[in-house]
């Protein structure tokens, strides 16, 4: 049995995959394998239809919305008995009975990704999650097939999959990029929770006959209300990075499919929709990428390390440090963070900027910060890692400083008695007085 490691390693599910739809099973179904092809009027779409259908034990059902397909490349199999041509767009749920799905549907050629990137972040996303629903009620197999794109800009080469790729989540391409990363997050996500059946494919450049000459065609534009907005992304765009401190430049070394890549690359698609909607539709947009905020009125058992780290020390519990503690993170108050999120919405700049604070903390040093504080009787409990967990995480806030004209104020020994004041009243744990 595969085991999730810190370098990615892909994980098998414990979990037995979905049982098919009893429906599958009634008379009004024959014995033949029934496949789902979406994007199969496409260029590598309609090449595999034709494959399959040489199979007479195959029924193949193609769905598109021709936006880059052409029903031409199926004229040969329309009223087929065991060929059946749905026009439909995967954005929106769809009912059918099958056993196994291909989803091929996303624009891949960068004229048609960029004429409608908005478009094509959904087809990946939304478009990924409805597939992933459907395989998941009927109980089908689902292969994806990922691209070449998911490595970005490749700082190694020839690229292996265990990669995580150099990928810039608010370039033009990243609708594209980042969309068929999320979609590969997503199967992975569906494959560990559910135990759904899942196969990715990551596609390099294909070519041959049916391939689109021109890119004329005309499809629906989405209508964004002219209003300013900001995001919240997070460090954890970085991944676990390689360039220490991290500046607003630096693309992430981020793991897309392992158990972090839920949070890190839906972020990395926040920002990517973000500069779509901006760069389509003229939307303002604002994005703040915070570092790890602290204070009053977190969840007292969130999981993270200084909420985790005050709750114990008031219960008298050890402080459970996972190795190897020399990891690093920097924190910023939340009175510091509100004050940088307001001046860069109030401002002219688009970003991304970093908010955080860049002082820079071991695991070890916050724990010893916060025994000194709270009680330097409790002991430290190395525990074990966490898979995917950066090794180092410092903002660079160059740009906060220059552009916002922000910096933050408290220190984290000033911050630390502050939210410990607030757990305590939250928990009933008063302070013990000094003898």
């Amino acid at each position: 049995m595969a085991k999730e490691t810190a370098n990615g390693d892909r994980n098998t599910s414990t979990r037995p995959p979905p049982l098919p739809s009893p429906i599958r099973f009634s008379k009004f179904f024959q014995s033949n394998l029934r496949i789902l092809v979406t994007g199969g009027a496409g260029f590598i779409g309609s090449h595999l239809v034709d494959k399959l259908m040489e199979n007479e034990k195959k029924e193949v059902i193609v769905v598109d919305n021709y936006f880059t397909g052409s029903k031409d490349n199926l004229k040969k199999w329309i009223g087929h008995p065991r060929f059946e041509l749905i026009r439909h767009d995967v954005t929106e749920p769809l009912l059918v009975e099958v056993d196994q799905i291909y989803h091929l549907a996303c624009p891949a050629s960068p004229i048609f990704y960029k004429y409608n990137p908005v478009k094509t972040i959904k087809t990946n996303v939304i478009g990924t999650l409805n597939m992933l629903g459907l395989a998941k009620r009927v109980g089908a197999r689902i292969l994806l097939t990922s691209t070449s794109e998911v490595y970005g800009d490749p700082l190694e080469h020839p690229q292996t999959e265990e990669y995580w790729g150099n990928v810039n989540p608010i370039g033009v391409r990243s609708c594209y990029d980042e969309g068929k990363r999320v979609a590969e997050t997503l199967m992975f996500d569906y494959h560990r929770q559910h135990g759904l059946e899942i196969r990715i494919a990551r596609i390099f450049n294909t070519y041959g006959p049916r391939m689109n000459i021109d890119d004329g065609r005309v499809v629906s534009n989405f209508i964004a209300q002219a209003i300013r907005i900001l995001l919240t992304s997070t460090s954890e765009v970085y991944g676990d990075p390689l360039e220490h401190p991290q500046t607003e430049e630096y693309w992430g070394n981020v793991n897309p499919i392992g158990v972090r890549s839920c949070y890190d690359e839906g972020k990395r698609v926040a920002e990517t929709l973000m500069f779509d909607y901006h760069r389509q539709h003229g939307l303002e947009i604002r994005i703040a990428r915070i570092f790890n905020t602290y204070g009053p009125r977190m969840n007292i058992d969130d999981g993270r390390v200084v909420s985790n780290f005050i709750a114990q020390a008031i219960r008298g519990e050890p402080l459970t440090v996972q190795a190897p503690g020399t990891q690093t993170r920097s924190f910023c108050y939340v009175s510091d963070m509100v004050d940088g999120l307001i001046r860069l919405m109030e401002g002219d700049n688009t970003g991304p900027i970093n908010i955080g604070n860049p002082g820079e903390f071991t695991m070890m040093e916050l724990a010893e910060a916060v025994k000194e504080l709270i009680d330097p009787a409790v002991p430290v409990k190395i525990v074990d890692n966490t898979p995917d967990d950066p090794r180092q995480r410092k903002p660079d806030i160059t740009k906060a400083k220059e552009l916002l004209g922000w910096k933050p104020t408290v220190t984290l020994r000033e911050g630390l008695p502050l939210m410990e004041e607030d757990f305590r009243q939250r928990l009933g744990v008063p302070k013990k007085q000094a003898n």
